[in-house]
């Protein structure tokens, strides 16, 4: 079977649990990864004589990290494995890719798309301060390079991830100014049936909740954020709490994000057709409950189809390759896939509460300021982008970005789409799945123009 050649793209918990299951099927995939070691984001592994412990990298987490690094280490001589490698671009079965030796095509007969997923953000005044830091961005600080991102740190935003990068923060000795909550207390309340699901994995959540209190960690929920102040770097962020009344933290650091974003765009141009999700509020690349696409040969796992978590990934990757298998004619374990989708449904309900109980601020980015920069790329404010959409009737997306430029820089958008979206949707008063999405290009991450490294960095 190996004459068939199948690529995965992404060596975290989805790519992993794929390539494992094709390995035992007597396969030989080739598993392409930015980052220089498998465990994809939230398994990063750290660079070799790094002295931090696994379970003071990965806490709860560290016994599922480590097992998964030595299911992965237990494939390198049955894989083709390629690290460092950027997919840039991926059209008629070939995929273009991007290495420290130069870039080459690699054609294959199906590839399972692995390719995780990254933070969502929010602009506002001051986050282009030195010091502003995405919270995966703050998280990969600690595991990658063993330092913080500030002796005084705050956290902005919303979801699991706000209270676990904090955790991890003031456990390693740093300060941790203020965990700061844009989501209500009532919101979360009434999520609550939804995340009894989670079982243990929410049990670990109220605990991280316990641990900062019982530090004296400063907590609010229902807050509004200002902005941020400071002339060379971060000096404080300003913000207003649930009762109207402004408040300060001071800090010289600040870790924010809401929520995670799926990686789509290669989905996008291997032409995948795209549905808007109203729960995690994103477009997202369609594909059935095994995985697969409306586009033969093309398979989706993990957070780069929907944001789903770490467990639900692996399961995913899983199930992606029993797909692939059963669409050549091997014979699966069809109970397999019964006790797979089983565990993947307690996983969605669980999921469903955590999008009801830490949503998407869309208020907040459709009523940012005019004079807040909101791409940063092109240098494009909100006010900017809503007089090109007003004055020339830009009600698409595309067609806004055509005459302002917004999310033509070197993200292509990945950042800035989902709020510029919100601010198109307020200014024409149009439902937010009526702006679209910005279509993916080639490529997808900036690559040297003659040819030579790679920029590093996680896929």
């Amino acid at each position: 079977m190996t004459d068939r050649h199948v690529v995965i793209v992404g060596a975290g918990p989805a790519g992993t649990r794929a390539a494992e299951t094709l390995v035992r099927a007597g396969l030989r995939p080739t598993v392409i990864d930015e980052a220089p070691a498998s465990g994809g984001q939230i398994y990063r592994r750290p660079p070799a004589g790094f002295r931090r412990p696994a379970s003071t990298l990965y806490g709860f987490e560290a016994g599922k990290a480590q097992r998964l690094h030595a299911a992965f280490d237990a494939l390198v001589g049955r894989i083709e494995w390629r690290p460092g490698t950027l997919v840039w671009e991926a059209r008629g079965g070939v995929l273009h890719l991007q290495a420290e030796a130069g870039r080459s095509a690699l054609a294959y007969d199906a590839v399972i798309l692995a390719t995780g997923a990254m933070d969502r953000v929010v602009p506002l005044p001051g986050w282009t301060l030195p010091g502003v830091y995405t919270l995966g961005g703050a998280q990969v600080a600690l595991k990658a390079q063993g330092c913080a991102i500030g002796r005084r740190v705050a956290f902005l935003g919303s979801g699991p991830l706000l209270y676990l990068v904090a955790y991890q923060y003031a456990r390693a000795g740093a300060q941790v100014a203020a965990v700061l909550d844009t989501a209500s207390f009532a919101g979360k309340l009434a999520a609550l049936p939804d995340l009894l699901a989670g079982g243990a994995t929410f049990a670990k959540g109220l605990w991280v909740l316990a641990w900062l209190a019982a530090r004296r960690v400063p907590m609010a929920s229902g807050v509004t954020p200002l902005r941020v102040d400071g002339s060379d770097g971060v000096a404080r962020l300003v913000w207003r709490d649930g009762g109207g009344s402004e408040r300060a933290t001071d800090c010289d650091a600040i870790g924010m994000g809401w929520g995670l974003k799926s990686e789509t765009q290669l989905a996008d141009l291997l032409e995948v057709p795209f549905a808007w999700d109203t729960l995690q509020r994103q477009w997202l690349p369609q594909a059935d409950a095994d995985g697969r696409t409306p586009v033969p040969g093309v398979y989706l796992c993990g957070d780069g189809a929907a944001i789903r978590g770490a467990d639900a990934a692996e399961l995913a990757g899983e199930r992606a390759a029993l797909a692939l298998l059963a669409d050549r004619g091997v014979a699966i374990d069809r109970a397999r896939v019964q006790a797979i989708g089983r565990r993947q449904d307690r996983l969605a309900r669980f999921r469903r509460g955590l999008e009801r109980a830490f949503p998407y601020p869309h208020g907040l980015a459709a009523s940012l300021d005019d004079g807040t920069l909101l791409c940063r790329c092109e240098a494009v404010t909100a006010g900017d982008l809503r007089r090109w959409v007003r004055g020339l009737d830009a009600r698409e997306i595309n067609r806004a970005k055509a005459f302002s430029r917004v999310g033509m820089g070197r993200c292509q958008g990945r950042v800035c789409a989902p709020a510029a979206a919100e601010v198109i949707a307020a200014a024409t008063g149009q439902a937010i799945e009526a702006v679209g999405r910005l279509r993916g290009q080639p490529p997808v991450k900036p690559i040297p123009i003659d040819g030579g490294a790679a920029p590093g960095g996680p896929s």
